[in-house]
């Protein structure tokens, strides 16, 4: 038991998917995994550990922005000794040819955030990237299951509305294909503790042409993410 996670070290698995939103933890344990039980509700941030073709894993919010990821992902990592951390949220897009539905995996996180540097973490150009073997196996595995998956940078930000114009922020993101809150935090964690990282991500909005989802339609639509995470995170 930590500050923040009441569970049991037994009750976590070693693999973990993380979504931002607790109620979309809630849905994925219910629709994808077996034997599901409820392993934490402090702050009401439910996790669940429960089988997916007979591995052990633990699906457990975590919030929204950096410091709120970064806290429950430094948690897993450390005093429940997790090895695999996949986070499963949605993005904004920042390129024309990606469209609301798509799914697209953070092989890098851009961000100019200190989270990284105030945990001891070297960055170099601003830049932190997800576990090569983790990525490798989840490229592989979404070629299997012909999942679309686009993969290339994303870029992390710590203010949802900021000073900048689109254009601005196409300029400061360097060629990101996206804008989200959390990777950069979680990759940082991960390689704080030796451990390995990914995130996936489904677009929900786009930048280039001001389209969005619904929240139903985005909880229809992570099927595809949720099931790629699911099928790299058994073979981790």
């Amino acid at each position: 038991m930590t500050r923040h996670i009441e569970a049991a070290i037994a009750d976590i698995a070693k693999t973990v998917l993380m979504p931002g939103d607790p109620l979309r933890a809630k849905w994925i344990a219910e629709t994808f995994l077996e034997n599901a039980k409820l392993v934490n509700q402090v702050r009401n941030m439910f996790a669940y550990t429960g089988t997916y073709k007979g591995k052990r894993i633990t699906v457990m919010a975590h919030g929204m922005g950096m410091p709120s990821i970064g806290i429950y992902a430094y948690e897993l990592y450390h005093f429940y000794k997790v090895k695999s951390i996949i986070r499963i949220g949605s993005c904004g897009a920042y390129s024309a040819e990606l469209k609301l539905g798509d799914v697209l995996g953070a092989e890098e996180a851009l961000s100019y955030s200190t989270f990284a540097a105030d945990l001891g973490v070297e960055v170099k150009d601003h830049i932190l990237k997800a576990t090569p073997i983790l990525l490798d196996l989840c490229k592989h595995t979404a070629k299997t299951l012909t999942i679309n998956t686009t993969f290339g940078r994303i870029f992390c930000q710590d203010v949802f509305y900021d000073k900048y114009t689109l254009a601005e922020n196409l300029k400061r993101s360097h060629n990101a294909l996206g804008v989200e809150m959390e990777a950069f935090a979680l990759y940082a964690c991960a390689l704080k503790h030796n451990a390995s990282a990914l995130t996936l991500l489904t677009v929900s909005d786009s930048m280039i042409t001001n389209e969005a989802m619904s929240h139903e339609e985005v909880q229809t639509s992570f099927k595809n993410m949720v099931t790629l995470a699911l099928e790299t995170g058994i073979q981790c």
